[in-house]
């Protein structure tokens, strides 16, 4: 993907790059007949092509036989067996990636939520001011979704593949191998877990899909409270850099909380086409269902690890407008304490103090909760 298309798009690195797709593809055949990959001549993107066969398997198994003058290499395989399997491979270190970046991000708002524990703004709901509330209160809330995001990534697992040409292992069992072993032993050396064949049955993959989406799900509600809050009229937050114009100098666009809701505006329609693919199964190989994941896992994870370092730097940018908040707060008494006038008068007695409720305890709730999480 270019970053002139999507910008930042370097910051994911060799996620799901065409090397990394190979490396992986590499590894999986490499463990299947017990080599280190290492011990092989490396294999390029260019070494191969997919178009003929419809997956790159085929050229890369008739590649190495050549280099290699192993005849038996991929005996007992299928096609399937080796993409999934890769995929899972590309996938566990993407997840790996956004867990980091997350943790990070945990980091960073639990001391956002203590400082500002106690620190008072408005309430908006609808886009209108409510009730009062503390900056942190609204920080554990965005502490929470980032949590909740953690906890979604951290209950994934990785399936090995391995059915042979049709589910069956028939080939494997010809071939004279224990197939528990053989199904261990490969998914051991891949840093997957054992699993039965999973051909046309592809929960593992839009497991994965749902927990990238909750990741940016996420990050732009931390991203859209930092767009409104950053508005001049507003002013109560700002990005640490903002992002300059090509025509008006005066402005500091906030460029970061810009692309993260872009990426979360767009990775819920590529989950959608993960489930899209997992309905479309049909047989013992899909006809189309199968090879419309893997664009779409490459897109997903690149936008989603890419969204993730973004929103460590907001984060951890951010800037913070007590001033502003309590000017704020100040200016719209009035109307911002109507509720409390009226719970007040039904208790029985005059309103007074903040009419903060248990926002302080809630705060302190999500933070034990925070630490916990990264003990």
């Amino acid at each position: 993907m270019s970053e002139l298309f999507w910008p930042g798009d370097d910051r994911a690195g060799t996620v799901f790059s065409d090397q990394a797709y190979v490396d992986a593809l590499v590894a999986v055949e490499a463990a299947w007949v017990g080599v280190d990959p290492s011990d092989w001549a490396p294999v390029t993107p260019v070494d191969l092509t997919s178009a003929a066969d419809g997956n790159p398997v085929p050229a890369l198994v008739a590649l190495l036989r050549e280099r290699t003058g192993r005849p038996d290499l991929h005996r007992g395989l299928t096609s399937q067996d080796v993409v999934d399997s890769a995929l899972m491979v590309l996938l566990r270190d993407a997840v790996g990636t956004a867990r980091a970046d997350l943790e990070t991000q945990v980091e960073v708002l639990v001391r956002l939520a203590a400082e500002h524990r106690e620190t008072p703004m408005v309430a908006r709901t609808l886009t209108q001011h409510a009730v009062p509330t503390t900056f942190g209160l609204k920080v554990a809330t965005w502490l929470t979704g980032v949590l909740d995001a953690h906890d979604d990534l951290g209950r994934l697992t990785f399936p090995v593949q391995l059915g042979g040409a049709a589910g069956t292992l028939a080939a494997v069992v010809e071939l004279g191998r224990d197939v528990a072993q053989a199904r261990d032993g490969l998914a051991h050396d891949l840093g997957l877990s054992p699993a039965g064949p999973w051909h046309t049955t592809r929960r593992p993959v839009t497991r994965v899909g749902d927990a990238l989406v909750a990741c940016t799900d996420a990050w732009s509600r931390i991203a859209n409270d930092v767009l409104t809050g950053s508005r001049p009229e507003v002013g109560e937050l700002a990005e640490g850099s903002g992002g300059g114009s090509s025509t008006m100098p005066h402005k500091a666009n906030p460029v970061l909380s810009v692309l993260v809701r872009r990426a979360a505006l767009t990775t819920p329609q590529l989950a959608a086409t993960l489930h899209v693919a997992a309905a479309d199964q049909a047989d013992e190989r899909a006809p189309g269902g199968w090879h419309a994941e893997w664009d779409t896992l490459r897109t997903l994870t690149r936008r989603v690890v890419t969204a993730g370092a973004q929103t460590s730097d907001l984060l951890s940018g951010l800037r913070v407008h007590p001033d502003r908040m309590a000017a704020t707060l100040a200016a719209a008494h009035d109307d911002v304490h109507a509720e409390q006038r009226v719970m007040a008068d039904l208790a029985g007695h005059a309103p007074e103090g903040a009419y903060l409720g248990q926002a302080a305890e809630l705060v302190d709730t999500v933070i034990t909760r925070a630490q916990e999480a990264l003990r």
